[in-house]
């Protein structure tokens, strides 16, 4: 039953996934431009959502050098959530973000950049949906913790950012919110450990990329794929540890 729950977060995580190249073009612009109207071939994305979000067709159109990744990137993380928790109410929570943070992944890299399209969202439905699944048998977190996770760490990073704007952008402060409500779902030590890792992980690359000269100490990084692997770390661990 466990593998069986692993084999299909990953099926689902990939499927998904195979969506992300397409709306990751459309929507890596920068600051105050419009999304991108068509595909790198001249077709037009259809609508608010049709367009970018299709699978078939036209959305075989080549908006992204390396296609695959996204789709196992996202079916990794979707059965490594899995794997650590098994079949609890919060799964279904940590399935539907994992694309959409595939995705704001897939953005910040290419333009430094986390769209309000994406984590406003994302702010609102993290804490509603652990709400939902707070209830239910066999919830393993806290819904409590999760709306103080949500206050703790977007407070955090807003006071980072007001200390450094230039080394944390105000969408990190906007991201922080879903995955404080997330790691504070399984409590403060998954919540400290989530966000230690996030940025233990974006030291070590701004690190390595000033020792091979890519960068200087004052160069900025994306952040947000850092903030997400380590809160994905975090829920692993929060998971696997079992009812806080």
């Amino acid at each position: 039953m466990h593998v069986t729950l692993i084999v299909l977060a990953a099926l689902w995580g990939a499927v998904a996934g195979l969506l992300v190249p397409r709306a990751a073009y459309r929507l890596s612009v920068p600051p105050g431009e419009p999304w991108r109207a068509h595909c790198p071939a001249g077709h037009a994305f259809a609508g608010p959502g049709r367009g970018w979000l299709a699978g078939p067709g036209r959305a075989a159109c080549a908006t992204a050098p390396a296609p695959l990744l996204a789709p196992l990137v996202s079916a990794a993380a979707c059965a490594l959530s899995a794997a650590a928790g098994g079949p609890r109410p919060e799964l279904a929570v940590w399935l539907l973000v994992v694309p959409v943070g595939t995705l704001l992944a897939w953005v910040d890299v290419r333009v430094r950049r986390l769209p309000d399209g994406l984590t406003l969202p994302l702010a609102l439905a993290v804490p509603l949906l652990l709400g939902a699944a707070a209830p239910l048998p066999g919830a393993a977190g806290s819904w409590t913790g999760a709306l103080l996770g949500w206050l703790v760490l977007g407070g955090g990073y807003l006071l980072l950012h007001l200390i450094s704007p230039r080394e944390l952008g105000f969408g990190d402060v906007k991201l922080a919110l879903p995955l404080g409500a997330a790691l504070g779902w399984y409590g403060w030590e998954v919540l400290l450990a989530g966000a230690f890792l996030g940025f233990l992980l974006g030291a070590v690359y701004g690190f390595g990329r000033v020792l091979l000269g890519r960068a200087s100490r004052s160069s900025a990084i994306p952040f947000g794929p850092f903030m997400l692997t380590g809160a994905l770390l975090g829920l692993v661990l929060g998971a696997a540890a079992g009812p806080v």
